[in-house]
């Protein structure tokens, strides 16, 4: 069945992104290299929105995706605990596989509706866009580490 790599690719990837961010704590919360960029919570809210917002608009909203893309900026931009970020992460991650696992393989192969968001891929794709995105935002917070003196951990080590 499909759903079981798609599981063990969200695995990998929350615990690519985990390993990354080890090296941060809640003293690195706020921190930011400019004022126009996101703070570091506001990056792993932003991770874990994102998460949801993939799952939830290729398989839970009738209208697809959200596209109300300043909202969510704003509200991550607000953020700023950065342990309850975590737990937030944490969740979306559990929601997109408890999601993922509660599909057939006819339903995961059902093509996203068209539109201006993967429209047409099949509906498993999102986990790619997943992987993608999260990926994106694990090197800024990689380089965040680095400008603050830290070092990242190795994020395809078994433990960071």
């Amino acid at each position: 069945m499909l759903k079981h790599g798609l599981i063990q690719e969200l695995n990998a990837t929350e615990q690519f992104f985990n390993n990354s961010i080890a090296s941060l704590s809640s003293d690195d919360a706020l921190y930011r290299p400019d004022p126009n960029l996101y703070t570091v919570t506001a990056h792993i809210d932003h991770v874990a929105d994102s998460i949801t917002w993939f799952i939830d608009g290729a398989f839970n909203r009738a209208d697809g995706f959200d596209l109300n893309f300043e909202a969510m900026i704003a509200s991550s931009s607000a953020k700023t605990d950065f342990d309850l970020a975590k737990q937030d992460l944490a969740k979306a991650f559990n929601h997109a596989r408890s999601t993922i696992e509660a599909q057939d393989d006819a339903s995961l192969t059902a093509p996203i509706p068209e539109g201006p968001i993967m429209g047409g891929a099949p509906k498993l794709a999102v986990v790619g866009g997943i992987v993608d995105h999260t990926a994106h935002h694990r090197g800024c917070l990689a380089v965040y580490a680095r400008l603050l003196g830290k070092v990242p951990a190795m994020p395809y080590g078994d433990d960071a």
